[in-house]
């Protein structure tokens, strides 16, 4: 076991609880923090006025109901995002009156089927509105209560830089508007790529994490021929570069413990060792409930959808001394999280 550098780990609500309730709206944040998660989190990207609105990818086709309005159809486009070829509508496309005007639908409806009644019905939110979801449950819970935080991940920031809309700069001037660019406010940044992190060390406190992908390459270095791609950063020489910038990594949970071409769950790879050492903390993604996303072990049923064993791929989880976890269904992680912790005692700091 690989001891956890902090006493318990925290559990972030990503995207809320998209498990139960359409992600990135107001119900899906609600329903984390009442079911006990220590952070939200919100995607951001930009409108064309420069607002920073929540949703999972800048194409917005797959997530509202945007196709279904004949008054934004000329809209649709192809662009490159990433350096892949993309078709559908963008939020830089649109004011943040427009974007206002839509509703959000379920980006997974074969998986999570339960959601399709909800569709319709929620807008989609403003950074700002997530801070504002936050700020509101602290002020409730009082000063005295450990408040929840929020945990931003900004989407495709070398992209957004290219067409005009640094992210970083947006980012910043939410934060410093509402008090949160400072020391001890419990706001995590998070990000893909490389670049904008470091960009970010000398303009604010809060701490930086690097997110890490299962395969593929952080963009920023991919389209300056840098060679190195997500696995690479795992090195410890790598993680060492890291550190300098940033105070975690957030990795694909498979860099953690791998899993064999079959999806059984094999053993731990040495990187949350590997990240302490460096002095990083490590918050791995995406925990989810349904057999699709589960290792071939801890599925139950034939269906995809149906929900399997996901204590136990928690518990292994915990066990190999993940600092945190992303989880779309909150209460389960939160649940795993207690019986780890019961069974094993708080881990060392």
């Amino acid at each position: 076991m690989t001891a956890s550098l902090v006493a318990e780990p925290v559990v972030i609500a990503h995207r809320g609880v998209p498990g139960s309730r359409l992600e990135h709206t107001r119900p899906s944040y609600l329903l984390g923090i009442e079911q006990g998660a220590d952070y939200i989190e919100p995607d951001v990207v930009a409108t064309k006025d420069g607002a920073l609105v929540v949703r999972h990818e800048n194409e917005i086709g797959g997530t509202t109901d945007v196709a279904g309005r004949a008054e934004f159809a000329h809209l649709r486009t192809t662009k490159f995002i990433d350096g892949m070829p993309l078709t559908g509508w963008f939020a830089e496309d649109f004011t943040l009156e427009e974007i206002k005007t839509l509703r959000t639908r379920e980006r997974l409806p074969r998986l999570r089927p339960q959601n399709l009644p909800l569709q319709g019905t929620e807008p989609v939110l403003t950074l700002d509105e997530v801070i504002d979801i936050a700020e509101a449950e602290n002020a409730r819970r009082g000063p005295d209560a450990e408040p929840i935080g929020v945990y931003v991940e900004t989407k495709h920031p070398t992209y957004f830089r290219s067409i005009g809309l640094d992210l970083n700069d947006r980012l910043l001037e939410v934060l410093d508007r509402r008090g949160l660019n400072r020391e001890g406010a419990k706001v995590v940044i998070q990000s893909m790529e490389t670049a904008n992190l470091r960009a970010l060390r000398d303009r604010t406190p809060l701490p930086l994490v690097q997110l890490m992908e299962r395969l593929g390459a952080p963009y920023d270095l991919a389209s300056t021929y840098d060679p190195r791609d997500y696995a690479a950063l795992t090195a410890p020489a790598e993680l060492a570069r890291i550190a300098e910038y940033a105070q975690g990594i957030g990795p694909n949970k498979s860099l953690v413990i791998a899993r064999a071409r079959d999806h059984t769950l094999l053993d731990a790879t040495g990187l949350v060792r590997d990240a302490h050492e460096a002095g990083l903390f490590v918050h791995i993604w995406t925990m989810r409930n349904e057999n699709n996303f589960l290792p071939r072990q801890m599925r139950t049923g034939g269906d995809k959808a149906d929900p399997g064993d996901a204590t136990a791929e928690l518990l292994a989880f915990y066990a190999a001394g993940v600092d945190g976890v992303f989880s779309d269904f909150t209460a389960t992680a939160v649940a795993a999280r207690a019986a780890h912790l019961s069974s094993a005692g708080p881990t060392p700091g």
